[in-house]
């Protein structure tokens, strides 16, 4: 798969690793910019507050599938009019949109292959970005959870806070897994 990815930190150049070691062809774009008219997917993961810049400095994006890594910390907020991030990008995008990648600890992104089950990995957006989630959820190590369609990428991108709160109240970096009882 082609994969475009917008954001060289953590988030983005970490996927963009596991994803190119699991054989997807992947572009790095960082703050010049770039195309993504080749991709099947793009991954947004740049800071909350730089979203706009972001995808103002990238072509190719229209109707693309986008995934949104991106979190709003502090006293960030979304683009006015908005919700979330999430909902904004696909306004300007007009292409399958998903929040997800934006409640996993990054820095655990190397460890993930060595874990005894597969750690989730939330997710709310719309139905079209499900294949592309869960495959590119699973190719990062990954098991995709949906919480719901794009109206619930508020509630995602404030529950990326309660996991940094959890990390800084004592736990350090964690993976963390939904199951239904039966499966664990």
């Amino acid at each position: 798969m082609n994969i475009t990815v917008i954001g060289r930190g953590n988030i983005g150049g970490g996927l963009a690793d596991l994803w190119e070691r699991a054989g997807h062809k992947v572009e790095r774009l960082g703050r010049t910019g770039g195309d993504a008219g080749a991709a099947e997917a793009v991954l947004l993961a740049v800071p909350g507050d730089a979203v706009q810049a972001a995808l103002a400095s990238v072509t190719g994006l229209s109707g693309k599938t986008i995934l949104d890594a991106t979190n709003l910390y502090g006293e960030v907020k979304p683009p006015a009019g908005f919700p979330s991030n999430a909902e904004y990008v696909k306004s300007v995008t007009g292409g399958p949109t998903a929040k997800v990648f934006n409640t996993n600890i990054a820095a655990l992104y190397g460890q993930i292959a060595g874990t005894r089950v597969r750690p989730s990995n939330l997710w709310s957006g719309d139905e079209e970005a499900r294949r592309l989630v869960e495959q590119l959820s699973l190719d990062a190590g990954y098991e995709a959870v949906r919480l719901g369609d794009l109206s619930m990428a508020a509630t995602q991108e404030s529950l990326a806070h309660a996991v940094v709160a959890i990390a800084q109240g004592g736990l350090g970096p964690f993976v963390y897994r939904m199951a239904a009882p039966a499966e664990l």
